[in-house]
């Protein structure tokens, strides 16, 4: 590239020695006049023309022209000669040429006239600001061209109501489309034609333009429906897992062990669908947490007694989604998130470069913080596309981004503002998200029969991989007890030394593969908890092995309001014991829990736990066939894309309405009048049960207590003025408010409140003023996620 005459001039002087100042005042006279050269070159055109214009008002047809740059050459190639003989003197400035420098610069002085050096530093100043203003008014012409050719041409800025952000956009685009090379790409050059064409058919927030030929932009089809196929080869599943870390070798072992479990489970399956078309989807699966971008603190930790309960699910996630035979592809970088996504190159500010190549993204929060990063407008698009694996859950108030910034519940998760069945927790804790799980391995007969015969009564497990699990106050208190009637095993990791935390009387195996430690709970009796880690895997596998689970219970109960762990997680759900699944949903005699503290209730339970012998036993929700069901219906029938069916149904009289509920049986309990109305919705409205809380209690504490679970899907039908008279509350003010615990009834002023916000729709959450309405539903039996007609 030919350099400029300022380049030139600016090499020039730095090349100067620097106690030769008479050199520098000769480059900078140079610079001048070859300056006053250029302009006498262009013919006066720099003059004014016109009245009130600057005399050094620029054209811009000037700059271009042929002679111009011909003039340029003229001044950039004599200033080349001179520079180059300034290189040579430069030399002089060594101890031998001293004297023939202090000669030249004595001869420069005698012929320089008195004031001539003040003068030329007088000129370049002022030639510095001329050049300032210059670049001022040059920038001022080009802006005002821009606006005449916006006001007179074909890129005027539409004036349409449906696209109110089209003119701030335009401005944002005008200061800021160089802020990232992704605007560039999808050809933005700085006009405000490319502003707009980038605006109105990239992004959405100005109209289409009628000048542009949009016969050319291809119609995107619908591609044709495909019958998922039950898949039992995980061969192209283990490749896709992929290699290079710990934690994907953890999973890819899972995966082969359990292989034949759900190549059963997925035969079982089918036969109870009946051959029923299921369409095949296109779904991507990105760990985020498993990332380098994201930390991945996980992987280093597998071998050394570190969390595995999010590998376990991530692993059995991807599996069973390849199970059901859908296409599945997995990232674990964000390099492959790129390229399965189509991201613009750039820093992200940019749609994707097509149409979302997915039916379903399933990730967890450090995806979906990714994703937004580098999806640009286009997460906002198709997010609800997403699910977020999510092990504690989100309530829909930490959800609402608003609602939760105006009302203290914004925390470092959670305010995406998605639907909250989006997010799928590894426990059914919270009715407000979908239950997504994980599996334990099932026993066939042959192992049953081997525990019956091998189990010693007298041996304890301790749950506790790390040796900071152990370090508890007054531990070794009931450790000690526990020591006077069991022989006490841990697996607690260590490299050289064993964990002084460990007791000398336990009996310390060290970090076991799988198959070890499934062995040693074949033989175990109990498996006891110290109070963390919280709602793992590792009780499920007990039980299932045929341990009874002897846990501590938390007084109080634990939330994010007094515990540190669960302090800033989006939710206020109240923990009760280390394991609240195993305690209310499997519960005697396979769970035991007590208060630690209290020395004659543990010693008690560990004389009952001496006297009872336990079967082994898992969940159905939580074995291969579970999962399969489960996330078979979720894939089938939740849709968070498609616009609703508004209800209730335009020109609906509140008589009719108010058939809507009828009153089961000797009971205050109603249900939906499906012969009446019938309504599209997943679950199916004759699933609903309508009843009202106590003050003081949840929407899942209420559904709990009659057997029942809180289902938030069905919350839009009830959110009527009807449901309260059917409920029999008498309304004496009907109002609208967005609040996590509308729809409710406030017993002190008698008014009847009513949601908003949707998305607000919440089964958590009490008053002690408010008897809340609840939408409650049947579940399978063993399948909590689902009703009884859901499948």
């Amino acid at each position: 590239m030919t350099p400029t005459v300022g380049d030139l001039l600016s090499t020039m002087v730095r090349r100067c020695p620097v106690t030769f100042k008479p050199f520098r005042i000769f480059v900078v006279g140079v610079g001048f006049f070859s300056l006053c050269f250029l302009m006498t070159s262009f013919g006066g055109r720099f003059s004014a023309k016109r009245p009130g214009d600057s005399p050094f008002t620029v054209r811009a047809e000037v700059l271009g022209g042929q002679e111009s740059r011909g003039v340029l050459r003229k001044i950039s190639d004599t200033l080349e000669v001179i520079m180059k003989r300034m290189d040579a003197l430069s030399k002089l400035g060594n101890a031998t040429d001293n004297h023939r420098l202090e000669e030249l610069s004595s001869a420069l002085d005698r012929i320089q006239p008195v004031g001539l050096v003040e003068r030329i530093q007088a000129i370049a100043q002022n030639m510095s600001d001329m050049a300032v203003r210059v670049e001022q008014i040059l920038q001022r012409s080009i802006a005002t061209n821009r606006a005449k050719d916006g006001a007179f041409g074909q890129c005027e800025i539409p004036k349409d109501p449906r696209y109110p952000d089209c003119t701030s956009k335009m401005d944002w685009m005008r200061a800021r489309w160089t802020s990232d090379p992704c605007y560039a790409f999808y050809g933005v050059d700085g006009s405000d034609c490319s502003f707009l064409i980038y605006l109105s058919e990239v992004e959405w927030f100005c109209p289409p333009l009628v000048w542009r030929n949009q016969t050319t932009t291809p119609t995107v089809k619908p591609l044709a429906r495909k019958q998922a196929v039950f898949q039992s080869d995980i061969g192209a599943l283990l490749e896709q897992v992929g290699t290079g870390k710990e934690s994907l070798s953890f999973m890819k072992r899972r995966i082969r062990r359990l292989a034949a479990q759900w190549v059963s489970a997925a035969r079982r399956l089918d036969e109870k669908l009946r051959n029923r078309w299921r369409d095949k989807k296109k779904i991507l699966v990105h760990i985020g947490f498993l990332t380098e971008e994201s930390g991945d603190v996980f992987s280093p930790k597998v071998l050394k007694g570190g969390p595995l309960g999010e590998m376990v699910q991530w692993a059995d996630i991807v599996t069973a989604l390849h199970v059901l035979g859908h296409n599945v592809k997995i990232s674990v970088s964000l390099k492959e998130l790129h390229g399965f996504l189509g991201v613009p190159p750039g820093r992200g500010s940019c749609p994707l470069t097509g149409a979302l190549p997915f039916d379903l993204i399933y990730t967890d929060y450090h995806g979906l913080q990714q994703m937004k990063q580098h999806m640009g407008l286009s997460l906002r698009k198709h997010k609800c596309h997403i699910r977020v694996i999510d092990t504690f859950g989100t309530e829909p108030a930490y959800n609402h981004e608003e609602y939760a910034t105006l009302h203290g519940y914004r925390t470092n998760w959670g305010y995406w503002n998605l639907h909250g069945q989006q997010y799928m927790t590894m426990f059914p804790h919270t009715p407000d998200n979908s239950f997504m799980g994980f599996v334990a391995e099932e026993l066939n007969e042959t192992e049953r029969l081997y525990i019956q015969r091998n189990k010693v009564n007298n041996m304890a497990v301790v749950y506790g991989k790390d040796a900071s699990m152990w370090k508890l106050q007054d531990k070794e208190k009931f450790l000690a007890v526990l020591n006077r009637y069991m022989e006490i095993h841990g697996t607690v990791y260590y490299e050289t030394q064993r964990p002084p935390e460990v007791p000398a009387f336990v009996k310390n195996h060290g970090l076991l593969p799988q198959q070890e430690l499934q062995q040693l709970l074949r033989k175990a009796k109990v498996f006891i908890g110290f109070g963390f880690p919280y709602e793992g895997p590792a009780p499920l596998e007990a039980i299932a092995n045929g341990c009874i689970f002897l846990q501590p219970k938390f007084k109080p109960a634990r939330s994010s309001l007094n515990n540190e762990f669960f302090r800033g997680k989006p939710t206020s759900r109240k923990v009760s014991s280390q394991h609240p699944y195993a305690e209310q949903y499997i519960g005697k005699p396979h769970v035991i829990t007590i208060d630690f503290n209290n020395s004659a209730e543990f010693d008690a339970a560990i004389h009952d736990i001496m006297k009872i012998n336990v079967e082994p036993f898992l969940p159905y929700e939580y074995t291969c066939e579970g999962m399969l069901e489960r996330l078979h219906a979720y894939i089938q029938n939740q849709d968070f894309c498609s616009p609703e069916v508004p209800f209730p149904p335009v020109n609906s009289s509140e008589a009719l309405l108010e058939r809507f509920f009828i009153r089961e049986p000797n009971s205050r309990i109603l249900s939906w009048a499906s012969s009446i109305i019938s309504f599209p919705s997943w679950p199916p409205l004759t699933a609903l049960r309508l009843l009202t809380s106590l003050q003081g209690q949840s929407c899942v504490e209420a559904c709990q207590s009659k057997g029942l679970t809180c289902e938030p899907a069905f919350y839009r039908f009830i959110n009527i003025k009807e449901a309260f008279k059917a409920l029999g509350f008498q309304c004496e003010v009907v109002e609208s408010e967005m609040n996590h615990l509308f729809p409710a009834f406030s017993t002190e002023h008698g008014e009847c409140s009513l949601q908003v916000d949707p998305l607000l729709f919440s089964c958590a959450g009490s008053s002690a003023k408010h008897q809340r309405l609840c939408p409650c539903r049947d579940h399978r039996d063993g399948q909590v996620a689902l009703c009884k007609e859901c499948l």
